[in-house]
Order: C-alpha cells, then sequence, then structure tokens
C-alpha cells in the first residue's frame, strides 16, 4: 500500500533534480489537455460587408418592373428577352444567368418575389455552418492525431523523470513507438469517458480514475494491444480510484495559494509536482517501489 506522502517525497526530490525540463513539460502538457476540444474558441468570423453586385434601395418596385421607365435601363420585352436602352435606342442582350445583364435579372427577379433577403440569409448561414464544420474537424484531428500521443510522450518523460533525468524529447516518443494504437487508445478512452458522462458526471469521473493509467501505460508498455491497454489499467486502479481522488484533493491548497500568485506559483512548482506525483503513483501501482536511484 502507499500513502500520499511517499509520492509526495519522491516527487519533489525528482523535481528538484532536473526542475526547469520538468516545468517545461508541464507547461506543453497543460497546453495539450487545455486545447482539447477548444480549439475553435476565440475565433471570430466576420462577414465581409457589401458585394459586387449591389442595389440601390432608391428604387421603388414600381421602377423596376415597369418597363416603359426609363429609370431603369435593362427591361424585359414581352418575348422574355433582355434588353438596354439608353433613352435614344435599344439593345438586345443575354439573360443568362452568367451574364452581367442575366445576374440583374435574377436580382430585380428576387426582388420582386420577395426572395433577396431569404435567399441571401440562407447562404450566409451555409457558408458559416460549413466554415464552422472545417474548424471543428481539424481541432478534432489535431487533437487526435498530434495532442493525444504528445499526451503519452509527456506521461513517459515524467515517469522516467522519476529515477533520471529525462529529455523533453520524450514528448514526441508515441509518434514512433505503436502509434497507430496509441492513437486509438487514448481516442477511445476520451469517448469512452465522455458516453458515461453524459450518463451521469459520478460514472464519467469513476471511468476517468480507471483509466487514469492509460497514458502511462501506452508510455512504458508500447508492445501492449489497446484491449490490453484498457484492462490494465483498469486492473491497476481497481481498489485505488478513491485513494486517487484524495490525492488530488491534496493539491487544492496549492492551488488555491496559486491564485494569490497569479498562477506562477502553479506554473513553476504545483503542476510540475502534481504531475511527477502523479508519475509516482503509476511506479507504485506497476512496479511496487518508491526508492531513488542514483543519477
Amino acid at each position: 500500500m502507499w500513502t500520499r506522502k511517499e509520492l509526495k517525497e519522491k516527487a519533489k526530490k525528482s523535481l528538484s533534480v532536473n526542475y526547469w525540463k520538468t516545468v517545461l513539460v508541464s507547461l506543453i502538457l497543460a497546453f495539450i489537455l487545455g486545447s482539447t476540444g477548444s480549439s475553435i474558441a476565440g475565433k471570430s468570423l466576420t462577414e465581409k460587408k457589401g458585394t459586387d453586385n449591389t442595389v440601390n434601395t432608391e428604387y421603388q418596385t414600381e421602377n423596376v418592373t415597369d418597363n416603359n421607365s426609363m429609370n431603369f435601363p435593362f427591361r424585359t420585352t414581352e418575348d422574355g428577352k433582355l434588353e438596354f436602352s439608353d433613352g435614344n435606342s435599344s439593345y438586345e442582350l443575354s439573360n443568362s444567368p452568367e451574364s452581367i445583364p442575366g445576374r440583374i435579372e435574377h436580382v430585380s427577379n428576387m426582388i420582386d418575389s420577395g426572395k433577396f433577403g431569404a435567399g441571401m440569409i440562407i447562404v450566409l448561414i451555409l457558408v458559416l455552418v460549413t466554415v464552422v464544420l472545417i474548424l471543428i474537424g481539424t481541432a478534432i484531428a489535431i487533437d487526435i492525431l498530434i495532442l493525444n500521443p504528445m499526451e503519452v510522450g509527456c506521461k513517459r518523460f515524467f515517469t522516467r523523470n522519476l529515477n533520471q533525468k529525462a529529455n523533453v524529447s520524450e514528448v514526441a516518443y508515441a509518434f514512433d513507438n505503436n502509434y497507430k494504437t496509441v492513437v486509438k487508445t487514448v481516442f477511445f478512452r476520451d469517448l469512452y469517458t465522455a458516453l458515461w458522462s453524459l450518463l451521469l458526471i459520478i460514472p464519467g469521473i469513476v471511468k476517468m480514475y480507471e483509466y487514469r493509467m492509460i497514458p502511462y501505460i501506452l508510455a512504458d508498455h508500447p508492445e501492449l494491444t489497446s484491449k490490453e491497454v484498457f484492462a490494465k489499467s483498469k486492473e491497476m486502479m481497481k481498489g485505488q480510484k478513491w485513494h486517487a481522488f484524495v490525492l488530488d484533493l491534496s493539491f487544492i491548497g496549492w492551488e488555491i495559494l496559486s491564485l494569490f500568485t497569479l498562477g506562477l506559483l502553479g506554473t513553476f512548482y504545483v503542476t510540475p509536482y502534481r504531475n511527477m506525483t502523479n508519475a509516482a503513483l503509476y511506479e507504485k501501482l506497476e512496479y511496487g517501489r518508491l526508492a531513488i536511484e542514483e543519477n
């Protein structure tokens, strides 16, 4: 059985040995976890005001539809052809949708039918929806294919840093070691946790703790399949969920104190300290050891 004091003691000693690299990787991990699901937040979509084809609202409907009016140079003849009149003579023009006069006639018809405003609103909505879907899809792809493997790499750094000075390059570990399994496993971890959370908050929290060791296992045992990783994490956390929850609660005092330093204490001490403590928990559950090896 482990105690919080033992885990934190080893975490503090390991942190002091490789302090700045641990802070850097902790910042990377915080960015990864904070970016999940929020990649499109803060992005503004602006509308371009005005178009190349503007409509002068001073013209009344009757001026547009009246073929004898000279206020509007384009008019439709009785046989449906489009003419341009300069007051002295008339010229027959193409009324195809591709031609400029054809477009003007199309706009005139939309104004007459009262569909101009509704049509433009529908087009605008479709454009905005398309842009938002593209942004969401891009954010999800980045999260699944890049950020999740980097999370595994960060956890590998912390576990390696417990007993030796780990290198920041460990963050990219998952890209060269069983990448497909890492992507698949972490994706389903997030999916299952989200689905359980939709049912009730408590089951979601329970599953979150059940899957807690998945990134560490992937970093430590790249040869395992996704199914084996889930089973191993479940077995490791059996009877440990409540103790892990209390371990998390023990950092609340530090988090509150960090607020008074505008987050600086959290960045440069609390977060790295907590990350190393969690790594020490994995090491204890996996190997049952806490001794510091010689660096």
